[in-house]
């Protein structure tokens, strides 16, 4: 039975990962839950599940749900995090939190020895070097959860050799295919429903402008060690080729199957073995017609900052992150247009010269003056 320590299990990627545990409760048991403020569903969670620690974000919730569980030892906010990334009752830990929240648990868990699922993208974004080379140094499995990059592991894991280059794929998004005048139209509701895959707001959004896709590349990068000029995006709107790999020989090997999260959570939890009872099988027959197109960084410029960010390095990289979370806030709570996010990032990195980052300290403080600066920079905009 492999111990698993889960930190937000009250979100999609969390409530999907609790769904493969529930078909393959043979294989592992839940010793560590975190949520954030969800605590209608924790507590139901927490009955199901009865972990041994759990945590939340806010005291008086751990407070109350402490009495109510008296056999579960609670904790909170970003401290009851990394307690539970550290956990020894776990063997590994599934970072399914939301932005740089993910960063210090995802740290303490790498420091502690445990092996790590993450969906949080942000985390090797932000991280960067700093991260991968503890990593490294440490050891540990970093076992990737999201679509395209479970895919490119997948298909690296065919071979020995060296990947030539990384073909990633991406939905295109709810406006796949419109012109600047289109995206000034755009509403919030539109933006929420993308065409193929169910995910919270935040990365709903971050597809939809194609940011998703920037902080693929730099995940991309790091995880698998390749220079990010040779991570190629490929619009495919059927999201069925998840991503490819082309090797020295020429040859392209893909990871196709339906747009369903629990394949690449089961796979990163169950690594090297593949479970039964995941996902659909995929009908070719039915769906007939793949396509391939490149990614217009003309209309979706939040695309064509990343590439500058990844070129410009660490600290660009950490401020992009750190504006684009603050402005898909914004956003969603109707306090700029849908252009407007790619402005508002922008307009945070040209601000002033940032200093280099050298520490994990460091990162938090850049983070903290890019989400001060770009929040002034926001309220221009009403």
């Amino acid at each position: 039975m492999k111990k698993i320590a889960l930190l937000g299990s009250t979100g999609s990627i969390g409530t999907q990962t609790l769904e493969v545990v529930r078909r393959h409760s043979d294989e592992f048991i839940v010793t560590a839950l975190a949520c954030g403020h969800n605590i209608s569903l924790f507590r139901k969670q927490l009955e199901e599940f009865r972990p041994e620690i759990a945590a939340c974000a806010e005291e008086a919730d751990a407070k109350l749900l402490s009495e109510e569980f008296k056999d579960i030892e609670f904790s909170y906010g970003i401290e009851g995090l990394c307690a539970l990334a550290e956990y020894t009752g776990a063997d590994i830990v599934v970072n399914a939190l939301l932005g740089m929240m993910g960063l210090r648990p995802t740290f303490a868990a790498v420091r502690a020895g445990k092996d790590i699922a993450f969906a949080n993208k942000e985390t090797l974004v932000a991280g960067g070097s700093l991260l991968t080379r503890e990593v490294k140094e440490s050891g540990i499995k970093l076992l990737p959860v999201d679509s395209e990059h479970s895919a490119i592991f997948q298909c690296l894991n065919t071979s020995p050799n060296k990947a030539k280059k990384i073909l990633l794929t991406a939905s295109g998004g709810p406006f796949r295919g419109f012109t600047k005048e289109q995206l000034e139209a755009v509403t919030k509701e539109q933006a929420l429903k993308h065409p193929n895959w169910k995910m919270g707001a935040k990365i709903t959004i971050d597809s939809a402008s194609m940011m998703n896709k920037g902080l693929e590349i730099i995940e991309a990068s790091l995880l698998f060690d390749m220079d990010p000029s040779l991570v190629e995006v490929y619009v495919h709107p059927q999201s069925v080729v998840h991503s490819a790999v082309e090797f020295e020989d020429g040859a392209v090997i893909a990871q196709m199957g339906t747009p369903d999260m629990k394949l690449p959570i089961a796979y990163a939890l169950s690594y090297p073995r593949r479970l039964g009872n995941i996902s659909e099988s995929l009908n070719l027959f039915e769906i007939k017609t793949l396509t391939f197109e490149k990614p217009d960084t003309d209309v979706f410029k939040c695309l064509d900052i990343a590439y500058k960010a990844i070129k410009a390095g660490h600290k660009y990289q950490v401020v992009m992150n750190a504006a684009n979370e603050e402005a898909v806030e914004a956003f969603l709570a109707d306090k700029i247009k849908f252009r407007q996010i790619a402005e508002v990032i922008e307009a945070t990195i040209e601000k002033r010269d940032w200093a280099d980052i050298t520490s994990l300290d460091e990162i938090f403080e850049t983070e903290d003056l890019s989400r001060n600066i770009c929040r002034e920079i926001i309220k221009g905009f009403n």
